[in-house]
């Protein structure tokens, strides 16, 4: 399992995670400043070096790739701001908090949900 921080790019936290975990195939999970990255099979290990790769191609994609430093320590991925400066994006009113199944990545905008979700995990 990897951990992205994305304390400097907590705007497009969401939109960051749709695009690396669909590159490299993987089942995201939400955090408070980060989000998590597993393998669909156990035996699986994710490929740091992909998941950097796709970062700064995401990162490029919205003309942000110079203003951000991708580093990896161990099973952390830090994205930081090289001039200090963190992207500053207005959520859309569309946009809401998003909750995710720790068992199997499901993400939904309703907590009732997620709950009504979970207990199929235990049945």
């Amino acid at each position: 399992m990897l951990t992205i921080d994305c304390r400097d790019v907590i705007s497009i936290k969401n939109d960051l995670l749709v695009y690396v975990a669909d590159q490299v195939a993987a089942i995201p999970t939400l955090k408070n400043h980060q989000f998590t990255l597993s393998s669909f099979d156990d035996d699986e290990i994710i490929d740091t070096s992909e998941v950097i790769s796709a970062i700064k191609e995401f990162l490029d994609s919205i003309d942000e790739g110079r203003n951000f430093a991708v580093i990896s320590n161990n099973d952390v991925i830090n994205i930081t701001s090289i001039s200090g400066k963190v992207i500053e994006r207005i959520a859309s009113e569309s946009e809401h908090e998003m909750f995710s199944c720790t068992h199997c990545g499901f993400v939904t905008q309703y907590q009732v949900e997620l709950d009504t979700h979970m207990k199929i995990h235990y049945i």
